[in-house]
């Protein structure tokens, strides 16, 4: 029977700027400048549709050839077929197949009918279908043409590992309801460092897209394992890998519930390396109660991230190690108590270290990485576990970041793996680092509630301070103090504020909307990510999606918190966030919470990018003045005035009132607005100093380092 027509593919806007090379607003320009612009046949009023051929025509006869590369023309190709029948696991076998041919094959099947190239690309991912073992054959229909050429010419002209990344992407948008997602480049990096020695035999029992087997095979694994239920995944990591290993390099990877339906039930490796699912509460607790896996205890319906760590350790040699990524609960929640405690008597648990917020997805919360290693039957027991907390060190993007690439991933790398080298040689004679990292012994973690939270355990470290480094430190914060609060006292009696008479001033005003409608100013404000965007964002560890470099993003969170800008963004996304400029007036649009509320941009925030939930008002340097319009905009009668919500105020920016006053007055109040910003800069950091002094004196008194000034 003969196939059914592909249905005419469709383009938006959006899709109709890439295939052009122009921006959105020139797309746009056309619609309205052009009577010949192609109509929407399809989509609404708000979001038309056009039809990708007639687009094509007319670009062609103005001379506005694509401007696509391979790679982007395979990614619009797939968001159009988004309704055919091929998908991404199937496009990956292909990929594999078509990576073993030379160029001039991939020229020649470029040249077939459709017919023809489909029935070629049937038989090539027949060849290669024991890539990855049960799962359901690849059908390529005559509908799939579009994507199968798209696909072989990205591969011939780019290279299978770009089809691959392009490929990931889709995979990514495909899973992201699953709440399947990729390991980061530079966590995976860290995990696979974390195995001492070098592995050759490694597991991973939730493969994904196998960021984990690639770390670990370019540290020398030649035996690569993966299992992973989504068959998609499954694929990917079976062809990444087979393509990235090498030569001599041993790719096995097997599709299905690694805990339900184990592929390697009798497989033993030197290295377990696992990101598993968190929270899931359907992970096989009935039917797996007499499991032989638990031989530290039958995990709880809630503690399936118990039931992964005893997997991973049961398919351990005596003495190999395996590493695994895991929520923070793991280590409190009630429920896993005697699990954590067996793990710590026996000596399995040898290390928990915790991340800061944005390592991976999820971005909210600060995971651990839990290191644990078989114990070996002519090795006396370990009487310590070592605890690594990095929650407090610096991140690049702070908490207003969306990227796992914003982590300073080289500070949080070396602590960890540093802590961790030292204790690996000698555990007894592991020297504390204080607020990072400490050696608790066995007796003192098997209390009552087994908490291995890394926070709890170093946080008691105060008292490894030498008195000596302690009374300087205290000494080092009572002097920034000391001068803090001296310049706050200059700034406040430089100045003397006079009364503007019997009754306050009177002014006529204006609102921002009105001002912007007269060309005083313009409001610029960054275009919301979707979450989809978002965790895109968050797979790129320290390059854009493409391989171009990250540019800086000014948050609502910097801020409040008095820094500069600390998020970033690729190009992708940079497209839709202004850039800044010297002399900007930044207000945040959550108006309530500490910390200040405004700023003017100075010239090291000029070419950073507005980031979302902050309103940039760019003021006409010939009609307002900068400090002015801060002064005014951010006052508390102002901001409660052009604010909506109850407990939480969102901004209104067009409903802010600027008085109408000339120039010259304006820079007077615009000076004393400025001297006000200073002190309370200047107070703001005194009070910091102030709390960092007491701090320290207060926990050396009490940790004995410190005594009372004698009388």
């Amino acid at each position: 029977m003969p196939q059914p027509p592909a249905p005419a593919a469709q383009v938006t806007a959006a899709e109709i700027s890439r295939i052009a090379g122009v921006t959105r607003a020139t797309v746009s320009n056309w619609r309205r400048r052009h009577d010949d612009f192609p109509a929407p046949s399809g989509g609404t009023d708000s979001s038309p549709l056009y039809a990708l051929e007639e687009v094509r025509a007319w670009l062609a006869s103005r001379g506005q050839h694509t401007a696509a590369t391979p790679s982007g023309e395979l990614r619009t190709t797939l968001r159009l077929r988004e309704r055919a029948n091929v998908g991404t696991s199937d496009l990956l076998l292909l990929v594999f197949a078509a990576a073993r041919r030379p160029v001039d094959d991939l020229t020649a099947l470029l040249a077939l009918p459709d017919d023809d190239l489909v029935k070629q690309a049937n038989d090539a991912t027949i060849e290669v279908a024991d890539v990855v073992p049960d799962t359901d054959p690849v059908r390529f229909t005559a509908t799939d043409t579009m994507v199968l050429r798209a696909l072989l010419l990205c591969i011939r002209d780019e290279g299978a590992q770009t089809a691959l990344g392009v490929l990931a992407e889709r995979e990514l948008e495909d899973s992201a309801a699953s709440g399947a997602y990729r390991t980061p480049a530079p966590l995976a990096n860290l995990l696979a460092r974390l195995v001492p020695g070098s592995a050759v035999r490694v597991l991973d029992p939730a493969c994904g897209s196998g960021t984990l087997l690639t770390a670990a095979a370019a540290r020398g694994a030649r035996e690569l394992y993966g299992q992973d239920k989504l068959s998609v995944q499954a694929r990917r990591t079976a062809v990444g890998l087979t393509l990235t290993a090498g030569e001599g390099a041993d790719v096995t990877v097997r599709t299905g519930d690694s805990l339900r339906a184990d592929a390697y039930p009798d497989l033993t490796v030197d290295a377990v390396l696992c990101n598993p699912p968190y929270g899931d509460r359907d992970w096989g607790h009935d039917e797996l109660a007499y499991d032989s896996r638990w031989a530290y205890g039958v995990p709880a319906r809630a503690e399936s991230e118990l039931a992964w760590v005893q997997h991973a350790v049961a398919h351990l040699e005596p003495g190999g190690h395996a590493v695994l990524l895991l929520p923070p609960a793991t280590a409190s929640r009630s429920s896993g108590r005697r699990i954590r405690a067996e793990l710590i008597r026996s000596g399995a648990l040898r290390a928990v270290a915790a991340l800061p917020l944005g390592a991976a997805i999820p971005l909210h919360i600060g995971l651990q990485v839990w290191v644990l290693q078989r114990p070996e039957p002519t090795r006396p027991t370990y009487q310590t576990v070592l605890f690594v907390d990095t929650v407090g060190e610096p991140s690049a993007p702070g908490r207003g970041g969306t990227r796992s690439g914003s982590v300073d991933w080289a500070r949080v790398t070396e602590q960890i793996l540093s802590a961790w080298t030292a204790y690996s040689a000698d555990p007894d004679g592991f020297e504390a680092q204080p607020g990072v990292a400490r050696a608790v012994s066995v007796v003192d973690l098997l209390d009552e509630v087994v908490d291995v939270t890394p926070a709890r355990q170093v946080r008691a470290a105060q008292a490894d301070i030498a008195p000596p480094a302690l009374a300087r430190e205290a000494a080092a914060a009572r002097e920034g103090l000391t001068t803090a609060v001296r310049t706050v006292a200059e700034l406040a009696g430089t100045t003397v504020w006079d009364a503007a008479g019997a009754s306050a001033r009177d002014w006529r005003t204006a609102t921002v909307s009105d001002l912007a409608r007269g060309g005083a100013l313009k409001v610029l404000r960054a275009v919301p990510v979707s979450p989809r965007a978002a965790a895109a964002e968050a797979e790129d560890a320290e390059e854009g999606a493409d391989g171009e470099a990250l540019r800086p993003v000014l948050t609502g969170g910097d801020i409040a918190g008095g820094t500069g800008p600390t998020a970033q963004a690729s190009d992708v996304l940079a497209e839709q966030m202004p850039e800044i400029a010297e002399g900007d007036v930044l207000v945040r649009n959550l108006v309530g919470g500490t910390g200040p509320v405004a700023r003017v941009a100075c010239e090291a925030e000029a070419g950073a990018l507005l980031g979302v939930g902050v309103h940039l008002f760019r003021p006409d340097p010939a009609r307002l003045d900068p400090w002015f319009l801060l002064g005014f905009l951010s006052s508390e009668a102002n901001l409660a005035g052009a604010s909506t919500g109850s407990s939480t105020l969102h901004l209104t920016p067009g409903r802010l009132r600027v008085p109408l006053l000339p120039l010259e007055e304006q820079r007077r109040y615009g000076e004393a607005f400025r001297h006000v910003e200073a002190l309370r800069d200047q107070a703001r950091r005194a009070r910091d100093l102030a709390e960092e002094t007491a701090r320290l004196v207060s926990g050396g008194l009490t940790g004995g380092q410190l005594v009372p000034e004698s009388t």
